[in-house]
């Protein structure tokens, strides 16, 4: 099947194909998957390479279980998410100890210099504030605000019920605002 005509075939059809053995269904599902599998893991890491790798594993860890995939029992990304998490978790936990410095962002060259300065202070304080946030937390409120996952999503990525996803990402936004509080009208949040 050619890459175009699987833009809109869904996960576990692609899945399925590539267990049948279709390369072009592995292509299609690595250029739709891969992405969310990096940036979920540098969520968790905050380290490029890391998260590169994190993803890597996750991804060939789906193509090992393809063949015994039972259409029904899990999204393809929920099942993904929760990989990329424990992967990354157990990272996490081998590294203790060890600072967690935050990525810069790439530039959108479309915005003005000052535009870019301004995004980026925006991100280096959230990221500096995200930073100061328990570890669940901090998960919880980027997977729901940042990368636009609902609260069920979560849940199965962290392995935890939907009430504590809330709880986690209610307190976390709070304990934001109080970190960031001093700071919202030079980073220009205004009263979002």
């Amino acid at each position: 099947m050619a890459l175009d005509a699987m833009k809109d075939a869904s996960d576990e059809a692609l899945l399925e194909l590539y267990a049948r053995g279709d390369p072009t269904a592995a292509r299609s599902l690595t250029l739709r998957l891969g992405p969310v599998a990096y940036r979920l893991a540098h969520r968790y890491l905050q380290d490029r390479a890391e998260a590169e790798d994190v993803a890597q594993e996750a991804l060939l860890r789906l193509w090992k279980i393809a063949p015994d995939w039972r259409r029904g029992e899990a999204q393809v990304t929920t099942w993904l998410y929760r990989v990329v998490a424990n992967l990354a978790t157990d990272r996490l936990r081998k590294r203790r100890g060890i600072g967690l410095d935050a990525a810069p962002e790439i530039a959108d060259e479309s915005d003005s210099a000052l535009d870019e300065m301004m995004r980026r202070d925006r991100m280096a304080a959230l990221e500096a504030a995200l930073a100061q946030l328990p570890e669940r937390q901090r998960i919880a409120v980027t997977l729901r605000h940042i990368d636009g996952l609902s609260n069920p999503e979560i849940a199965a990525a962290m392995e935890t019920g939907v009430e504590a996803v809330e709880s986690l990402t209610a307190r976390g936004k709070r304990a934001l605002g109080k970190l960031l509080a001093g700071r919202r009208e030079e980073l220009g949040f205004g009263d979002e």
